[in-house]
């Protein structure tokens, strides 16, 4: 199992990221403080916490899909990719997509965080590529005609 290392801000130990369910794939993350979305306009919202990832491993920043439904909240830069040299403050970069302002209050769930190993890759230029079903097809080549 790897450990990662979390530091809360001062008064923060009570939005220490936690998974709701034994078996969810995300831990979930909290406001530090009262913030106001105003509509159609993004909002850095901190966490209250920092991290260490061990090398080879991400956090991605994802939304809620209550906050979506039910309130036209979304993250500006879905899903936000934390990189293990990172050491500042976790904050979510929120999008109020309503036409009214949305009130966050400290401690509320306002996104999930997945971490993530990353495979070792090794980019390579090449001449050619080899031929597939979908080809050189753009955005929504696959889809309804």
């Amino acid at each position: 199992m790897t450990e990662i290392k979390i530091n809360m801000l001062e008064n923060c130990d009570d939005l220490f990221p936690a998974k709701a369910h034994e078996d969810d794939a995300a831990y979930d993350l909290r406001a530090r403080e009262n913030v106001v979305l105003i509509p159609q306009r993004s909002t850095l919202v901190p966490a209250g916490f920092k991290m260490e990832l061990p090398v080879g491993f991400e956090a991605q920043i994802r939304p809620r899909s209550g906050l979506a439904l039910k309130h036209d909240l979304m993250l500006t830069n879905s899903p936000g990719t934390i990189d293990a040299g990172y050491r500042g403050e976790v904050g979510v970069i929120m999008y109020n997509a309503g036409k009214e302002n949305f009130e966050i209050k400290r401690g509320d769930r306002i996104a999930q965080m997945v971490i993530c190993k990353l495979p070792e890759v090794k980019l390579v230029q090449s001449e050619e590529l080899s031929d597939s079903g979908r080809g050189a097809g753009g955005f929504g080549s696959t889809g309804k005609k």
